[in-house]
């Protein structure tokens, strides 16, 4: 390491607190991917069973098993709580980032490297997904280093490579299914293709060493939960959760082939004007990179079921490719992410023109305002003030950049995400803690509602029926029940 390196390398190093693990132990869990996926870990190590996951009375079979574990061992250190739920995916998301700084370094230099970990670190969406109790960043960990070891072994011809592309994809598969295949799989293929190497690829995925490491990964856990679990886990997991999101719409997750674009537009704010200087290829390192990006984003933009999380499996190869250009002047920029931090701050005002029709969310909306106080508020125009000052600073484009970096995530982490958990999320958690202090032996169900966080923090499997204690919506009605605490948009009731 350079001594002109170690400036770059900490401030990477205060990125990834404010961005990863900043407020992950004091922010509630949010509903419904964290709670599923908490939920399932704490059934998990109160039953005993950590082969097959249950999400209160009903098997899970949304993702394979490795997060779970992670989780579970996270918990046993620091105890039920969110800084031990979403800890894996911090840290997944911080290795994912060296993966990145040590790969650009190693084709280009370290100014290149710096910029391509900082736009990953201080992205919207990264950030979102490093600081939830998903399976997301430990997937795109598992998928970067797949696809860098591929592209190492392309350029150097060495067998190790190999070897650690099939330990990658045995992890990814481990962690999210297919996909962990798929990706790597379809982008060297065609990489391979375009530059008359298809019988180097066929050698390449048929290597038998390479083949026994990924088996040796995966086969153990896939085969004994195919035991335990038959034709359930191939229709659950295999033909639902995996074939079907390609060629149908799970869950009601459906838009059209133009959905990704307006994800693409927000989830790299504050970085998207760069965007559109990444597209322009030369060398073979990064017509690989945007082989990358590009397959991701069309697959899913025609899948039948769309998330905005499926297209940050390709967000490795476009931000390498933004970071490894000329950087726009300052003064555009910082445009996008003005606008967005002005859109939240008009928020509130424009509750009570917003006309959607979710009743439930019309009404958390409307029992809400107190929240959006001085402090949500004042924060915004803040940050605001300062990027805006920054165009009139007189120091480099690089610092400006790296400032609106800082000051972007800090106010996402520190004034925007807390706001929204207050209103969505804490009202649940404070009535199920109510809950388990006041009724600690009484059975307790949802009703009306899927909001899996409730049952994390009561600590029991709260299914979804009549029992004598019931969290719902706070304006339903039931002639059996009797209101025993509302909070926020939630209410506890009592069977009479």
């Amino acid at each position: 390491m350079k001594t002109k390196e170690i400036p770059y390398i900490i401030i990477l190093l205060f990125a990834v607190y404010f961005s990863f693990f900043y407020n992950i132990g004091s922010i509630p869990l949010f509903n419904l991917d964290e709670g599923a996926f908490s939920e399932a870990t704490r059934q998990m190590i109160e039953s005993g069973n950590f082969l097959t996951t249950y999400l209160n009375e009903h098997l899970r079979f949304d993702k394979p098993i490795l997060i779970y574990w992670l989780q579970a061992y996270s918990i046993h250190f620091f105890g039920l709580n969110e800084f031990a739920l979403r800890l894996p995916s911090a840290i997944s998301a911080s290795l994912w980032a060296m993966a990145i700084y040590l790969f650009v370094r190693y084709f280009y230099d370290y100014k290149k490297a710096f910029f391509s970990s900082f736009i990953m670190i201080t992205s919207l969406q990264i950030s979102i997904i490093a600081d939830a109790a998903i399976a997301d960043a430990l997937l795109n960990l598992f998928i970067a280093l797949s696809m860098f070891f591929i592209y190492l072994y392309w350029d150097k011809r060495e067998n190790k490579y190999i070897y650690l592309t099939f330990a990658s994809i045995g992890f990814g598969t481990l962690t999210k299914g297919p996909v962990a295949i798929m990706i790597p799989f379809v982008v060297s293929l065609i990489f391979f293709s375009i530059n008359k190497e298809f019988k180097l690829w066929i050698k390449t995925i048929l290597n038998p060493k390479g083949i026994l490491i990924f088996l040796a990964i995966t086969l153990p856990w896939y085969l004994l939960e195919y035991i335990d679990q038959g034709q359930k886990f191939i229709d659950g997991f295999f033909l639902k959760n995996n074939l079907q999101r390609f060629d149908s719409s799970l869950e009601h997750h459906k838009g059209s082939i133009f959905y990704f674009i307006p994800v693409l537009i927000i989830g790299l704010m504050p970085w998207t004007l760069q965007l559109f200087k990444s597209f322009k290829v030369k060398t073979n390192l990064e017509k690989y990179l945007l082989i990358w990006f590009g397959f991701v984003f069309l697959f899913f933009s025609f899948s039948g079921t769309k998330l905005p999380h499926y297209v940050i499996y390709g967000y490795t190869g476009i931000i390498i490719l933004m970071a490894t250009r000329e950087f726009f002047d300052y003064k555009y920029m910082v445009i996008f992410p003005i606008t967005l931090l002005f859109l939240l701050f008009l928020f509130p005002i424009m509750i009570d023109y917003i006309h959607i029709k979710d009743h439930f969310f019309n009404y958390m909306m409307q029992t809400s305002s107190k929240f959006f106080d001085i402090g949500y508020r004042g924060g915004l125009v803040v940050s605001m003030l300062i990027l805006f000052s920054l165009i009139f600073v007189k120091i480099s484009n690089t610092k400006k950049l790296i400032i609106m970096g800082f000051v972007f995530i800090f106010t996402i982490n520190s004034v925007v995400m807390p706001t929204i958990a207050k209103i969505k999320e804490q009202p649940i958690k404070n009535l199920a803690l109510f809950v388990k202090k006041n009724y600690p032996n009484s059975e307790v169900c949802m009703k009306g509602i899927n909001v899996p966080t409730f049952s994390v923090y009561v600590e029991k499997i709260t299914p979804h029926k009549d029992c004598e204690i019931i969290l719902t919506k706070a304006y339903n009605k039931y002639e059996n029940y009797t209101p025993l605490k509302k909070d926020g948009a939630y209410m506890i009731m009592k069977q009479k």
